[in-house]
């Protein structure tokens, strides 16, 4: 016995239509920077699977990765130079020496189950974020970050319906 009808999509599809979105955006976000010098910063390890795609989409480059804890498998993590544990918005502000110059691309996938509650985590990270990005990088995000002096990007054609964010810097 069911506790009665389920209203909307199913937790399955909606993780499936985030993960299609995120997947279309990582690819167009890496090819935006193919001549773009700088590392790439990576918000939110989670269970590394965003990590571990940046990795093949962009082998060649630092993959610097931030998040409050760690919890991913051991294969998904970076060793410790890449790793910077803490609050996002302190560790963004304090992470420049150690990235050594300004980033080409940024994945924030800093959201819960409430994106109004997310909204002022989402400012302070942006705010974070225009501090460590170069001239023509691109941000990609699960949440609007609202960032004066970025521009937005049109999403790619197979991102699906999820609400991703992609800008680029001015």
């Amino acid at each position: 016995m069911t506790g009665g009808a389920a209203r909307g999509p199913s937790a399955l599809d909606r993780m499936i239509d985030r993960l299609v979105a995120q997947r279309a955006c990582l690819a167009r976000g890496a090819a935006l920077v193919a001549g773009l010098p700088g590392p790439v910063l990576e918000l939110g390890l989670g269970k590394g699977r965003t990590y571990d795609h940046l990795r093949h989409l962009l082998p060649d480059r630092e993959i610097f990765v931030f998040d409050r804890s760690l919890h991913a498998p051991a294969p998904y993590v970076p060793d410790r130079a890449h790793l910077i544990l803490g609050e996002l918005t302190e560790t963004l502000r304090t992470a420049a020496t150690r990235l050594g110059g300004p980033a080409a691309l940024a994945h924030a996938d800093i959201g819960t189950s409430d994106r109004a509650a997310d909204g002022p985590l989402a400012a302070r990270v942006g705010e974070g974020l225009a501090r460590r990005m170069r001239p023509g990088g691109i941000i990609l995000s699960d949440r609007d970050l609202a960032v004066p002096g970025w521009r937005a990007l049109e999403l790619p054609t197979d991102a699906g319906t999820w609400p991703y964010f992609m800008w680029r810097v001015d």
